[in-house]
């Protein structure tokens, strides 16, 4: 059996070979190629003064309010934005779950939002919300400009991204649901549970890994939030995000050693939440594989 194993370990590894080759390429050397940009001096402006600075662009990001104010202002449209999508797409993955009739018509419009651009979803709330052309205002009657004033607009933004990206957790949350054993929670019922006991006590713990990989997504997706942000308010009233800043020290100031700095730190950013969901969503699924 242990012969057979390794057999099949070894033809796993050379059927996946072409796919972590092309990975690797894809994404390995760009990485490594903006850490040794990162440790220069580099303008495009003045190409003959590159110099080699070592990890100066390092501390100059760091020490600086802007890129703390942008992490700040990413954290609160990633935490604003996921959680409030976990409990979205739990109803609609429900709704999904449990409409017999018109399956396939509630799914389709509950998963239309996500086939659109997300350029173009942002622009459709953005025209929403204009106080001249929207008709927010007008259902509300209000007269406020959100995109002008800094809290306001992280409201667009983060509901923007609520809307568009929801239906997305929907779909992985369905799949988990699909998952769960119907004896399982028909013997509950026979104990005597209801169903808020039923959710709590039989659902999500089974559906705990299904939940893991879709906030896993979602965060990694969020935290590197551009586009959104870039259409609505460009940076502007203090909405600037990571992703931002990067933009506009690589293309903006063309600074090819501080921005590529930028995209290196947003990459182990982006490590750590990875690992942090690893770490709170796999050992358990480890633990019980031994079992």
């Amino acid at each position: 059996m242990s012969r057979r194993g390794s057999a099949e370990r070894r033809l796993g590894l050379l059927l996946c070979a072409p796919a972590i080759i092309a990975m690797l390429l894809v994404t390995a050397y760009p990485m490594l190629y903006a850490l040794w940009l990162s440790l220069f001096r580099y303008d495009l402006r003045f190409p003959d003064e590159r110099l080699f600075i070592g990890i100066d662009n390092y501390l100059s990001v760091l020490s600086s309010a802007v890129w703390w104010q942008a992490m700040f202002n990413t954290l609160v449209i990633t935490v604003g934005s996921v959680s409030l999508e976990l409990v979205l797409g739990f109803v609609f993955a429900l709704v999904m779950h449990r409409t017999l009739i018109g399956r396939r018509w509630v799914r389709t419009s509950l998963l239309l939002p996500y086939g659109i651009i997300t350029v173009v979803a942002a622009m459709s709330w953005r025209f929403a919300f204009d106080p001249t052309t929207g008709f927010v205002n007008v259902l509300l009657g209000l007269d406020g400009a959100w995109l002008t004033e800094r809290w306001s607009a992280f409201f667009v933004i983060i509901q923007t991204e609520i809307w568009k990206t929801t239906p997305f957790m929907a779909l992985l949350l369905l799949a988990g649901l699909t998952l769960v054993p119907e004896d399982l929670l028909h013997a509950a019922r026979v104990d005597g549970a209801n169903a808020r006991q039923r959710f709590f006590r039989v659902t999500l713990p089974l559906m705990r890994p299904v939940i893991g990989v879709a906030l896993l997504f979602r965060t990694l997706d969020a935290f590197r939030i551009f586009d959104t942000v870039f259409v609505q308010t460009r940076g502007a009233q203090g909405t600037d995000t990571v992703s931002l800043v990067g933009y506009n020290a690589l293309i903006t100031r063309l600074n090819l050693g501080l921005g590529s700095a930028v995209s290196v730190l947003i990459f182990l950013c982006v490590l750590a939440i990875a690992l942090l969901y690893i770490r709170g969503f796999g050992i358990d699924l480890t633990r019980r594989r031994k079992r």
